[in-house]
């Protein structure tokens, strides 16, 4: 066996022996920044290994095995993160729509599968193949998107599997500028995750991103959860998430525009949210994870919350447990951006159990699990954000008073 196959060789065990690693829950775990425990919150169990990282992308994709043309067996594309996927069960198999990001840093989607949600996932033979925007459509032609990413797969009760994700294009009003961009949400469906139809994509007055599908039809209509915003990075005049119906998907157009969820000063959404995946259907409401950005002296902080709403009309909130739901904890802080939680995927079993995909710190993807009961109860349970420093200290103090009664029982 000559080094280069013994290389190769090497390569491939360790490979293997990623994808294999069993996964577990944990309570407390020795990261860079100490012990913490990752489930004393009661709602959810994080666990020990990201369910995906730039490691667990497959060789091909990376490697020319051929030893004449790569003697030194180097990396001829190197991959820098798997992050925010969409996620889907299908036939009895978790499968994430992920946001794989090369060393270009070009992100495009690649499906993973595993047959429990937690552990051994392995991605598909290749990335997916994504259309460009119909050619008589605005963004079509000669205006293609330069980068996609963070789809919100939606299975809808019109028998379509739908992605709705962000298409970035530079900002052509601003030559000189080349970190100017326009973002759109895109709209694509499939029946089997593998061929995808892309349809034109969302149009409305402001850039949007951050757009998801309702997973039901509303009044007869395609319903959207938006975020409008001003700019591409900045929401300005936008108040929050966004809710619009749409008479035709395959030409879906925004013409009202109602927010549900206002962003507020001094709290986690003072800088903007947006929902993460489609809304999870339950016997007391429409459970939702969406993420809020505040700013800090270290940058911004991306951080989960939950909230839920009416099941005869998906706008009317009726929990908003105050504060964050998850954040990035011990090394889910390090990575490319610092301080990042994000979430656009989960998946709830016919037994109840709900698992969260979330990315930490744009690098790599992990999964909380917890269950419908358990979230219910924390929506309807946890104090909403009285909006000002007299109100959470009353907050608390009427909890003491409870568990003082509780104490003398």
């Amino acid at each position: 066996m000559t080094a280069f196959e013994q290389k190769k060789k090497t390569l491939r065990q360790q490979y293997e022996e990623l994808l294999a690693r069993k996964n577990e829950p944990v309570t407390s775990t020795n990261g860079s920044f100490g012990t913490f425990s990752f489930s004393k919150n009661g709602i959810y169990e994080k666990y020990r290994y990201p369910v995906l990282t730039a490691e667990h992308i497959p060789l091909e994709w990376k490697y020319d095995f051929s030893e004449q043309d790569n003697p030194f067996l180097m990396q001829r594309i190197m991959m820098n993160a798997v992050l925010n996927a969409g996620a889907i069960k299908q036939d009895g198999r978790y499968l994430l729509v992920c946001r794989v990001e090369g060393a270009d840093r070009k992100s495009f989607f690649a499906v993973a599968e595993s047959p429990n949600g937690v552990d051994n996932f392995r991605f598909w033979e290749e990335p997916v193949t994504m259309p460009e925007a119909p050619s008589d459509s605005p963004e079509g032609g000669e205006n293609p998107a330069t980068n996609i990413y963070d789809m919100r797969v939606t299975r809808h009760e019109d028998g379509w599997i739908y992605g709705v994700f962000c298409a970035e294009r530079h900002d052509d009003s601003q030559p000189g500028n080349l970190s100017a961009a326009t973002a759109t949400a895109a709209i694509a469906r499939t029946k089997d995750m593998k061929t995808w139809e892309r349809l034109p994509d969302l149009k409305a007055k402001s850039q949007q991103r951050n757009v998801v599908l309702h997973p039901e039809f509303v009044d007869g209509k395609y319903a959207f959860y938006t975020r409008p915003q001003d700019g591409f990075i900045d929401t300005g005049s936008g108040g929050g998430i966004g809710w619009a119906l749409v008479d035709d998907i395959t030409h879906a157009e925004v013409k009202e525009e109602k927010i549900i969820y206002a962003r507020h000063y001094h709290t986690i959404t003072e800088v903007k949210n947006g929902e993460g995946p489609h809304p999870l259907k339950t016997s007391e409401g429409w459970l939702h994870l969406a993420h809020g950005v505040r700013m800090t002296a270290d940058g911004l902080r991306y951080v989960l919350y939950m909230y839920m709403t009416a099941l005869d009309n998906p706008t009317r909130v009726i929990a908003r447990p105050g504060g964050y739901f998850l954040v990035p904890e011990c090394d889910e802080y390090v990575g490319d951006v610092m301080n990042v939680a994000f979430s656009n995927g989960w998946i709830m079993d016919d037994d109840g159990r709900v698992l969260i995909y979330y990315a930490s710190a744009d690098t790599r993807l992990h999964v909380a699990v917890s269950t419908v009961d358990r979230l219910i109860d924390y929506c309807m349970n946890t104090p909403e954000d009285g909006l000002a420093t007299s109100a959470s200290v009353e907050t608390i103090k009427k909890l003491i008073e409870k568990n003082r009664q509780t104490n003398r029982l």
